[in-house]
């Protein structure tokens, strides 16, 4: 980038790395807390889907921040994505990426919203279960999968973007260069100025 985006980057930095650290420690430290302490499945289900609904609103504005900072990036950044060999195949990456590890969040969110109704001991909630019943241990298990599946996708946008700054680096490097020869050429003397002092 030609002009520093300090806010933009780390906006985009913030918020993923709050994307990929949270979901991580949910499928590693609240999931194996709740299989360690829950004792029956209903009760690990439970114990949980309560720690995962605490989290989704913290989820939700690290996600927002991450986007906004991705977007700020890429309208600074698009004349290189444009011009720079590899930049647009890795931002077209980042965005493939983006998308899934969006689709699978919801879908984990989903997931976990049929889990918590169907292993809750409030009556309302009982009574909303009931309208729509569901394969409880499947949806256990797909919500593992997908679970897993938000730090895996995250974390190769965490590569990407690491590519994506050594590419923006390597621009700079370039830019700088070729300024600095531009300055050097300024300075030296001409053939005119040869002819005259020898």
């Amino acid at each position: 980038m030609s002009e520093r985006n300090t806010l933009m980057r780390s906006l985009h930095d913030v918020g993923l790395a709050t994307w990929f650290g949270g979901s991580l420690m949910g499928a590693v430290g609240l999931n194996g807390a709740a299989r360690s302490e829950g004792g029956s499945q209903t009760a690990t289900a439970r114990f949980s889907s309560s720690g995962w609904a605490k989290w989704t609103p913290v989820n939700a504005v690290a996600i927002g921040i991450h986007l906004f900072g991705s977007g700020g990036m890429l309208a600074a950044d698009a004349p290189r994505v444009a011009g720079q060999q590899g930049a647009a195949a890795a931002t077209l990456a980042k965005t493939v990426f983006t998308g899934a590890a969006l689709a699978v969040t919801a879908y984990s969110r989903v997931l976990g919203k049929q889990v918590e109704l169907a292993s809750s001991d409030d009556p309302e909630d009982v009574e909303k279960a009931a309208k729509h019943p569901i394969d409880t241990d499947k949806a256990q298990r797909r919500l593992v999968y997908a679970q897993w599946a938000v730090p895996a996708l995250t974390g190769c946008l965490v590569v990407l973007s690491a590519l994506h700054g050594e590419q923006q680096r390597y621009a700079g490097q370039g830019q700088g260069m070729w300024q600095r020869a531009r300055s050097m050429a300024s300075h030296m003397p001409s053939a005119t100025d040869w002819r005259f002092t020898h």
